[in-house]
């Protein structure tokens, strides 16, 4: 086999990026053979492009026209299709989260071991992306000592009450499993713990609904421990603008932040520990020097990531994002708002079946009512991007 045949479920915004990217040859070896979405109107215009449509995830699987399953669908069907693609005998890719929740990623990566001819990956392109990969060798080197602080405030997500309203599944317990955390926050902690590894206490404070009329969190303010000592802040919401994009680190050695485009690194002449126990003087703190680091523009992230998925397929490339390591990013979505609404902190590795529990409760106890605007052309009742 020198091409892997791609199948797409899930035809709202992402499933169009990853149509257009596969179809525009920004893949290598990647060959898209097959889509499919639950509403059928949307497929002609994919069969013009000479690609087998399926109106439902049993054929498209079962179809024997693909080798790879790229699932862009919400959130509470990627585990099952996930699991049926694996069992069917085919290489898997889900969008994000890889789950709604942790113990349904369980399953999945439970699933995925049994497998370990399929190659199982998470569609967390900021892994690929320069910025982040600088921010990930500065903390895994060395070069900022022990981390002591990280903090991310991650408010530029403003939403309008028109984009709640329209689709009957968002914002909801039943439709997504949650709101801010799960549905815009889920690359940033994954990069989050990519970076900087998983807190071992989380205590979040979350409001529902505070600025929007839905019935999941649409603001957070989470306070972190690490192991080691570290702690950390994050900070999100969909109610504020104008919004911050703001990630600091910092260590022994010295501090990095990246605020939009621009990341500064600033380094201690002696190291913070080192200096607290030799100087002579107490108000007096060592020496810095200030850098700015150029940031590369990321070309093409999701294409990117897909091929290192193809890779993987096909040469047994190490996956830059297996889709086990997915779980850490659904655990600190789901520990967060769990802290929250239980108002206590909470020890990681949390208990995924206490969260699936309350979980259930919170759909079962639902009764809000949203009032759904007609749908566009775009669909989002079909779609994954947020």
């Amino acid at each position: 086999m020198n091409k892997v045949r791609i199948g797409i479920i899930g035809l709202g915004n992402i499933g169009q990026v990853h149509v257009n990217n596969l179809l525009e040859g920004k893949v290598p070896r990647g060959e898209l053979t097959a889509v499919a979405d639950a509403f059928a109107d949307k497929l002609p215009e994919f069969a013009a492009k000479g690609l087998k449509t399926y109106d439902n995830a049993d054929d498209l699987i079962n179809s024997g026209e693909i080798d790879a399953l790229m699932i862009c669908t919400p959130h509470f069907q990627h585990t099952t299709l996930g699991i049926q693609g694996l069992e069917a005998g085919l290489h898997v890719m889900v969008e994000k989260p890889i789950s709604a929740h942790k113990a349904d990623a369980e399953r999945l990566i439970a699933v995925a071991g049994k497998h370990p001819d399929r190659v199982f990956g998470g569609m967390f392109q900021m892994r690929v992306e320069p910025r982040y990969i600088k921010l990930r060798e500065l903390v895994q080197s060395g070069e900022l000592g022990d981390l002591i602080r990280v903090i991310w405030i991650m408010t530029d997500w403003f939403r309008s009450e028109a984009y709640y309203q329209s689709g009957g599944w968002r914002a909801t317990w039943k439709g997504e499993g949650g709101g801010v955390l799960l549905n815009q926050c889920l690359h940033q902690l994954d990069a989050l713990q990519w970076i900087a590894g998983m807190p071992s206490k989380v205590r979040g404070h979350v409001g529902i609904g505070k600025f929007h009329d839905i019935e999941v969190e649409d603001d957070v303010t989470c306070y972190m421990e690490f192991p080691g000592g570290t702690s950390g802040i994050f900070i999100s919401s969909t109610g504020e603008t104008p919004g911050s994009n703001r990630f600091e680190i910092t260590g022994t050695k010295g501090r990095v932040i990246l605020e939009n485009d621009k990341m500064i690194l600033t380094r201690n002449a002696v190291p913070s520990d080192e200096w607290n126990q030799t100087s002579k003087i107490g108000f007096k703190q060592p020496d810095t020097m200030v850098e700015e680091i150029p940031i590369p523009a990321a070309e093409e992230p999701h294409a990117g990531l897909l091929t290192n998925f193809i890779d993987a397929i096909l040469d047994g490339a190490d996956l830059i994002a297996p889709g086990s390591s997915g779980i850490g990013s659904v655990e600190l979505a789901n520990v967060m708002l769990y802290s929250g609404l239980m108002d206590k902190p909470i020890d990681l590795p949390m208990d995924g079946l206490e969260w699936e529990e309350k979980l259930n409760e919170l759909i079962a106890e639902s009764t809000h009512e949203k009032k759904i605007a007609e749908v566009s052309s775009e669909d989002f009742t079909s779609s994954f991007r947020r």
